[in-house]
């Protein structure tokens, strides 16, 4: 007896009067914003520049959407290009299908190109939004909900999805919400690296390899439990090869990185940025800049005591000005000659 489930939306657009709000395309571009929202916190807690995330993505956006697009048509071509199919049906990218490994790789050149132009370290970059980008993932994740599409085997359970299409070959049922289970190992993912970068400051890359594996980890069994159509090998999907091959190359990645180069970047981004490093700069130039010609003008101005040996003290109001004796005695002791002279002439 089926005691509950996760209902499907009945339709994955919304209007909003005559224009259509798509469930699949919302919920991307929540998961953007959200991003670069966190993005930029991260980045500047890290010496940079408030803004700099948002720029860069302008850059790996688009590219990130072409790129899981094309992985998305190239890894399930039969959808498009067989008999029967619309290959126009392969730029309608709000009907779903974006392959996140195609994403983030087309997305990482486009941050590469952001970052080239403003002399920023790729790999810190990467780092800022590794946990931005899980969360948009987790979000992104309910716009397969929208489109009643990546769902698991049947099952009973009180948190099963009701599909009730039966478009594309769908049998309307209950069946396990990888969706769901998806944006749940992301949001986990998302906290692991915040934690692990707090924990043992991450540099160089090495928080954003921490993401790419733990989301790999769990695209694996979810992959596994997956029932829509998919290319298979040796008795797995491709996206379980994928899962294991990306997993495998980020592990190694932080292993051989935190070998090479230990620590963390002192330097995010060039020139007079906002934030700790900026600020810290900042009040090292004022007392260097500003103490020091004090100490010189102080210096200055006090008078020449190597004579008396005691400090030279400023004029008080109202006195007159003391002579000065040494002087006296210098002007003296000159005429040695004459002195001599005189009293010679006295004497005789």
């Amino acid at each position: 007896m089926e005691l509950a489930y996760i209902p499907s939306p009945s339709s994955g657009v919304l209007y909003l009067g005559p224009v259509p709000l798509r469930g699949y395309a919302f919920c991307i571009i929540i998961g953007v914003f959200v991003a670069v929202w966190l993005g930029n916190k991260r980045w500047i807690a890290r010496g940079g520049r408030a803004g700099t995330v948002a720029d860069i993505a302008v850059w790996a956006v688009p590219f990130g959407l072409v790129g899981g697009r094309l992985y998305h048509v190239v890894t399930d071509y039969q959808l498009y290009f067989s008999e029967g199919r619309d290959w126009v049906d392969a730029f309608k990218i709000w009907e779903g299908g974006l392959g996140i490994w195609g994403a983030i790789a087309l997305g990482a050149l486009g941050a590469w190109i952001g970052c080239r132009r403003r002399g920023i370290p790729l790999p810190a970059y990467a780092d800022a939004i590794a946990p931005g980008i899980a969360l948009a993932q987790a979000i992104g994740r309910w716009g397969n909900w929208f489109n009643q599409e990546l769902y698991g085997r049947e099952t009973d359970l009180p948190w099963a999805v009701e599909i009730t299409s039966s478009a594309d070959g769908r049998m309307p049922g209950t069946y396990h919400p990888t969706f769901l289970y998806e944006s749940l190992w992301c949001i986990g993912v998302a906290l692991l690296v915040i934690w692990a970068d707090r924990r043992f400051e991450l540099g160089h890359g090495r928080a954003f390899a921490l993401y790419v594996a733990g989301y790999c980890a769990g695209r694996f069994w979810i992959e596994y439990m997956r029932v829509d159509e998919a290319h298979h090998i040796l008795g797995l999907r491709l996206n379980n090869w994928t899962a294991l091959l990306v997993f495998l190359l980020a592990v190694l990645y932080i292993v051989l990185s935190a070998r090479k180069r230990p620590g963390r970047e002192a330097v995010v981004e060039p020139g007079d940025g906002e934030g700790p490093a900026a600020d810290a700069k900042k009040t090292d130039g004022d007392a260097t800049g500003k103490d020091a010609p004090a100490e010189e003008a102080t210096t200055g101005d006090a008078p020449d005591t190597e004579d008396s040996g005691k400090p030279g003290k400023a004029e008080e109001p109202g006195k007159p000005d003391e002579p000065d004796v040494s002087a006296e005695q210098e002007g003296a002791e000159e005429p040695e000659e004459s002195k001599d002279g005189a009293g010679s002439a006295k004497k005789g």
